[in-house]
């Protein structure tokens, strides 16, 4: 089991627009193809205007099946088309984790 760790930093008053229109339009396609939402967050404390949400695959080619899955849905690439229209996005982290033998996630 892996762990897509995405860390996403917003423009400066973006961000509730953003998650708006994530949550309509986007959320949906990922849930169909991606599986397993860990978490979705804001920052609160720390670095603002950042989204951190984890998704859980099998191993790295279940994590590009699904993704390459995904990027080919007309949905997908209609709220990619939204998604630049807004230019909210200043910044993107990506880190795949690996659980450890004592973990609740494996």
């Amino acid at each position: 089991m892996i762990i897509d760790h995405r860390t996403y930093t917003m423009h400066l008053s973006k961000l509730p627009k953003w998650l708006k229109l994530y949550e309509e339009h986007g959320l949906p396609v990922q849930q169909r193809h991606l599986g397993k939402l860990i978490g979705f967050f804001v920052s609160e404390i720390g670095p603002l205007n950042q989204v951190v949400h984890l998704w859980q695959y099998e191993d790295l080619a279940d994590r590009q099946r699904r993704r390459a899955a995904m990027a080919e849905d007309p949905a997908w690439q209609e709220f990619m088309r939204r998604n630049e229209e807004l230019g909210a996005l200043q910044s993107q982290e990506n880190k795949i984790l690996l659980p450890t033998a004592f973990s609740p996630l494996k």
